[in-house]
């Protein structure tokens, strides 16, 4: 077979075994974020790095959720390991955004080994807020951390969505080459976080709420559906730069 052959093999598998292996955790972070919006809060998402795509993935998506606010680094993650820059920016963002006890943030690292992650884990949980770290366990169990604490994220977090992938994220063996090819870690990220959406919105159903979700802005009446939701959380969500 081909390596794109090889990698959408790969790709079905690994799709598959993350949804029946996360599915009790979905259910429950679904439901944490569920009565946190009920509320009245918010679902805050970081990445440091590439992770950034998939804190962005879940927000202000059409037929996603409203509240649903990423925590921008506007070094893009090249401090990530730096101890300290982590908090900072959690810090920040909590201060301009009306960070409250009682929301949830999710926080994505692929390594889960990296200071920035780590540390907003950390603020968030000294705020009251519910973690749920979406990491992959093997890479992140067969490494150290880079923290003083010496924690992982995995293991700061009230819930772990599990990626699935593997160590040092590539999974594909490429014949007559030295390294492996085919990141796996944003495809089955990105599976995750819609899960989780679908989660929370059939929770909050079931609650007898309303969901709060966009609706596509080239929809007829869409722009002012939009609107309407948005000047609820408009000093609790970050609007795009």
């Amino acid at each position: 077979m081909s390596l794109a052959q090889d990698f959408f093999s790969e790709s079905a598998r690994l799709q598959q075994a993350v949804f029946t292996e996360n599915a009790d955790n979905l259910k429950a972070a679904g439901q944490f974020i569920a009565q946190s919006i009920a509320a009245g809060g918010v679902l805050h998402t970081f990445g440091s790095g590439h992770s950034q795509i998939l804190a962005a993935e879940i927000e202000r998506r059409a037929g996603g959720l409203v509240p649903v606010s990423s925590i921008h680094d506007p070094a893009d993650g090249w401090p990530e390991q730096i101890p300290g820059y982590g908090a900072r920016l959690f810090q920040r963002y909590a201060y301009q955004y009306a960070v409250q006890a009682g929301d949830v943030v999710l926080v994505i690292s692929n390594s889960g080994r990296n200071a920035s992650p780590i540390e907003v884990a950390v603020e968030a949980r000294a705020a009251g807020l519910k973690v749920i770290a979406l990491t992959c366990l093997r890479m992140s169990r067969a490494t150290t951390s880079r923290h003083p604490s010496g924690k992982k994220l995995y293991e700061l977090a009230d819930l772990v969505l599990d990626n699935g992938g593997v160590p040092g994220d590539a999974a594909i063996d490429a014949p007559g080459f030295d390294y492996k090819v085919g990141p796996t870690s944003t495809m089955s990220g990105a599976l995750l976080l819609n899960l989780l959406t679908m989660e929370t919105i059939e929770q909050l159903i079931k609650m007898g709420q309303t969901p709060p979700t966009y609706v596509s802005q080239n929809a007829d009446g869409g722009a002012e559906h939009n609107e309407a939701l948005a000047l609820k959380y408009r000093h609790r969500i970050r609007r795009p730069i």
